[in-house]
């Protein structure tokens, strides 16, 4: 951060650290021990489609290196209503590290092709008995997580947010801003 910088107020931003994946599965076995929440099997990585023939490769090498090198069952790539790129990787419920590893591999392949600036998140999905759904996103240009927790329609869980961050706080880094905690209505995964 150079001198201006703290004259005019302005700070570095946190610089993603993709290797925090690997904290989620001792965060999922903290919240099936202490909220009954297990993971669904599902993940996704959210980001922005860029133009061009170089990004058009490392996504369909990033496909197919997760169709066949890791065993996941299912890739599907879909687009949201705001013009945001899901790519969804599906595994065993009882499978949870291999997707973490896949979904780092997504981010990892992106980012070191030179598009992390198209990153913008990543969800892993969870659920109790009672059909309780919970999403914990890695918000890659903050380098923190955050839980969502969606209710029908368009509420949100509040109370089982706080619940999570409470829980998971000391295995995850846990994003101190709430307002950075958006919504992520209909994203695959959950």
């Amino acid at each position: 951060m150079g001198f201006l910088d703290t004259i005019l107020g302005r700070s570095k931003p946190a610089q993603p650290n993709l290797d925090e994946l690997f904290s989620l599965p001792t965060a999922a076995i903290t919240l099936e021990a202490g909220l009954n929440l297990v993971p669904t099997g599902t993940g996704s990585v959210c980001f922005r489609v860029a133009e061009g023939k170089a990004f058009a490769d490392i996504e369909k090498d990033v496909r197919e290196l997760l169709s066949m090198g890791s065993g996941t069952a299912a890739v599907e790539v879909s687009t949201d209503s705001y013009g945001f790129t899901w790519l969804t990787c599906h595994h065993a419920p009882d499978d949870f590290e291999a997707l973490v590893t896949d979904l780092h591999a997504v981010n990892s392949s992106l980012a070191d092709g030179g598009f992390g600036p198209q990153l913008l998140c990543t969800l892993v999905g969870f659920r109790d008995d009672s059909g309780r759904r919970l999403g914990i996103v890695y918000l890659y240009k903050r380098g923190t997580f955050y839980p969502f927790a969606p209710k029908s329609g368009q509420e949100r869980d509040n109370a089982v947010e706080l619940q999570v961050r409470g829980a998971v706080g000391a295995d995850l880094k846990i994003e101190p801003d709430l307002s950075r905690w958006f919504a992520v209505w209909g994203a695959p995964g959950l």
